[in-house]
């Protein structure tokens, strides 16, 4: 059995291949991903990527799709980039939230004295509003890892989550 799968390439992007690792350039930067596995070709025409494999192995045509994805969200960083918009919820104690180097310090979170701390990951910024905090780049795991940090920082502990609801949540991905 012969599978595969083309990505298009939309215009103002380039992808190219050197050993393994693909590397897709737009207008608002450049992404690479090392892309190897047993069985598996990638082929880069002028204006599509195609990714084959003669394999009948259902774990290697799974790959084919993993690997069409990357391209897909790669090519989408470069040319458009994420934003994940999170909002800062609280009803007991207001929460403070200031952008510190390379991590997010939350302060007065349910009135604990100590300010807690989420990490900013590279490549990615973080513009923090009064009630809102806006994590923007162009590689999508990044960006949601850093969301997901900032989230987990706020994860409430040895109270009732259904009473005491504070945090910050994403309520919008772009």
């Amino acid at each position: 059995m012969y599978a595969e799968r083309k990505v298009s390439i939309p215009p103002g992007v380039t992808v190219t291949e050197e050993n393994s690792i693909i590397i897709v350039t737009g207008p608002k930067g450049s992404l690479q991903r090392d892309m190897w596995y047993p069985g598996i070709a990638v082929s880069i025409e002028p204006e599509s990527v195609t990714i084959s494999t003669p394999s009948s192995k259902k774990q290697t045509y799974a790959m084919i799709g993993t690997f069409a994805s990357h391209i897909v969200n790669m090519c989408t960083g470069v040319t458009n980039g994420y934003i994940y918009t999170m909002k800062v919820v609280y009803s007991h104690f207001p929460v403070q939230i200031k952008v510190q180097g390379e991590r997010l310090e939350i302060v007065n979170f349910l009135g604990e004295k100590h300010p807690r701390y989420a990490k900013i990951l590279p490549e990615t910024s973080v513009k923090a509003g009064n009630d809102e905090v806006v994590v923007t780049g162009i590689n999508k795991e990044l960006v949601g890892a850093t969301a997901a940090n900032i989230e987990r920082a706020t994860r409430i502990r040895n109270r009732d989550p259904r009473v005491f609801q504070d945090g910050i949540y994403i309520v919008k991905k772009e």
